[in-house]
Parts: C-alpha cells; sequence; structure tokens
C-alpha cells in the first residue's frame, strides 16, 4: 500500500499536465466527472480572514495550485482563527488521504500528535509562512517563508541608525503563541535589546487589527504624556493602528513618532510614501511557485531544505514607496 501512494503521487506529479490534457478531450460536455482522481490532491490548512498579507498569501496559493496545473486544491480556513477548527481540517485530510497537506497555523504550539499521524500515513506536510513550537523538522517536508529573525533585524537596524543617541519605544505585536511573533521579538530584541540607551515603554497584542492598535497606542500615548519617539509594529495593520492614534493625539506621525511595520502591503507603502509611517519591512507573501515547486519534490522523492527562505524587501524612506508602489501587487 505505501508502495502504490509513492507510485500515485510521483506518476500524478509527472503527469499532471498531460492527464489534465486527456481529460479535458475524453470528457463530454466538459463534464469532469472523475477528474479528481487524477489531480494531485492538496489539502490547505489555512488562516483564513486575517489582513491584507494573508489574504494575498492565500489567493497566491489558490492561483498556483489550480486543477489547468494538475492540482485538487481542498482549501480550509480556519473557524475564527480557532486552532481546533484547524487540527480537525487536517485530521479530515489524513483520513481522506490527500497526497499533500499545507498547514499555515494559527498557533505554533500543539501540532505534534497531528503531524505524526500524517507521517504514519505517509502524507508529507509543508508549513506555510509560521513555523510549529518544538520546531520538530522529521515531521514535516519543509518550511516556506521569508526569514522573521532577518525581516524584524532589519527593522531594529534602521530604528539604531534612526536614533543614534537612543529612544522610548512601544512594540505593537500579534497575537500571543504565534511563531511569527515569537521570532520578530527575538530578531528586534538581538539588536535593540542589548542597546541600553533604548528605553522600552512596553509591549502589547492587538491581533494583527488597525482597530485594536489604535486603541493600545492611544492608552501608551495618554499614559507615556505623549513621550514616546517610536514603534515598532509587527504587521502593517497594527502600524497604521498606530498613524491613527498618533493624529488623534495631535502629533504628527514621521515626525513626533517614528513607526516602523512589517508585511510591506501597498497601504502601508501608501503611508510611507505619504509621510505617515517611517520604515517598512517587507514580508513577501508572494511564493505559490515555491510552494509548487516544492511540492513536485517531495513527491518525487527528491530532497528539500528544511526551511526555504523568501526573499523580502525593505523600504526605508518616502521615495523609495514612490518607485515601488507602481510595481506592487499586493
Amino acid at each position: 500500500m505505501a508502495r502504490n501512494r509513492r507510485f500515485r503521487r510521483l506518476l500524478s506529479v509527472v503527469s499532471a499536465g498531460v492527464m489534465a490534457i486527456g481529460l479535458s478531450a475524453c470528457s463530454s460536455g466538459g463534464d469532469d466527472t472523475g477528474a479528481g482522481d487524477e489531480l494531485t490532491t492538496i489539502g490547505f490548512v489555512a488562516v483564513g480572514p486575517e489582513g491584507a498579507w494573508r489574504q494575498a498569501n492565500e489567493a497566491n496559493m489558490q492561483e498556483t495550485f489550480t486543477k489547468e496545473a494538475g492540482f485538487d486544491l481542498k482549501y480550509a480556513p480556519a473557524t475564527n482563527l480557532d486552532q481546533k477548527s484547524q487540527i480537525d481540517a487536517f485530521t479530515s485530510f489524513v483520513d481522506e488521504g490527500v497526497d499533500v497537506i499545507l498547514l499555515s497555523a494559527t498557533e505554533g504550539s500543539g501540532w505534534e500528535d497531528s503531524l505524526k499521524r500524517a507521517q504514519e500515513a505517509e502524507i508529507p506536510v509543508i508549513l506555510i509562512d509560521r513555523g510549529i513550537e518544538p520546531d520538530a523538522t522529521d515531521l514535516y517536508a519543509t518550511r516556506i517563508a521569508p526569514d522573521n529573525l532577518q525581516v524584524s533585524k532589519s527593522v531594529a537596524g534602521w530604528a539604531a541608525e534612526t536614533f543614534p543617541q537612543g529612544a522610548n519605544y512601544f512594540v505593537i505585536e500579534g497575537p500571543a503563541g504565534v511563531s511569527v511573533v515569537n521570532e520578530r521579538n527575538r530578531g528586534w530584541n538581538e539588536t535593540i535589546g542589548a542597546k541600553t540607551e533604548f528605553k522600552k515603554l512596553g509591549a502589547q497584542t492587538a491581533n494583527w487589527s488597525t482597530e485594536e492598535a489604535k486603541s493600545v497606542f492611544e492608552t501608551v500615548l495618554k499614559s507615556n504624556k505623549n513621550n514616546v519617539q517610536l514603534v515598532f509594529a509587527q504587521n502593517d495593520e497594527m502600524g497604521l493602528g498606530a498613524v491613527l492614534a498618533v493624529e488623534e493625539a495631535g502629533l504628527v506621525p514621521g515626525k513626533d513618532v517614528k513607526i516602523a511595520t512589517i508585511d510591506g502591503t501597498h497601504n502601508a507603502v501608501q503611508a510611507l510614501a505619504d509621510g505617515k509611517l517611517s520604515f517598512v519591512a517587507e514580508y513577501n507573501p508572494l511564493f505559490g511557485e515555491t510552494a509548487l515547486d516544492a511540492v513536485k519534490k517531495v513527491l518525487a522523492g527528491d530532497k528539500v531544505e528544511p526551511y526555504i527562505i523568501v526573499p523580502s524587501l525593505t523600504f526605508n524612506s518616502p521615495d523609495a514607496a514612490k518607485t515601488a508602489l507602481p510595481s506592487r501587487k499586493y
């Protein structure tokens, strides 16, 4: 049975395009009944609605793993970002016997049993964006994502250059327990945390939300008598929420308070071009083709790196943002 499964996977990848054409030619009146048996089946345990970055990433995956490309992508977004709904979807995909599972976890921990079950069923798992904790690399094929440590270190490096004498700063974080939040904190802290001239006023989650970040930072500004020079927002939406709070306090974003964000969505790059944000580090979401290549290699039995890093850019000035805006795809 295991040998048959591996053979079927390899055959479906190698000949997917030929099969798709043949099925189209043989079907009558466009009826593709039974075509799913010939396609490589991908179970996508997704996060779902969470912001512009997530929307771009998941749309890119869906646009890549199409029937025309030889795939049947089964998209299963989380219910209200609930991990249990993801584990249930993952279990269903294993029981169904899909060929590959793509996993974007809402929470980093709690995945060992599910991954072991997929491994026993000989279904490879590829992590999309978020890692798992503890990082059991023997339980998944690869993780595909930008390097959160390097991305957050780029923000910290910009902050150190911009404030050579130090600054009072506040961190607006993503949800607790998410791997990318831990990684972004680590990258920032390894650079700024060791600099005694920088004073951390605090950190609080705003759950990737503009409205929550606005509320959080309004309170921070009031409690610190507007004596905050720098904000590190771990995603664009929260950074834009901080901009709103700064403006409502009668201060000037980009001048009185500098705000740096991560993701590189169109709205954030536009805000940088307008001078409201001061630094934007891209966290490139468009890696569907990279995932496609990894899926083909895994199913063919080829070796893949345990962490495939997606290249990302940084934007450190309004001019850089203005130059980049016409070609931004998300």
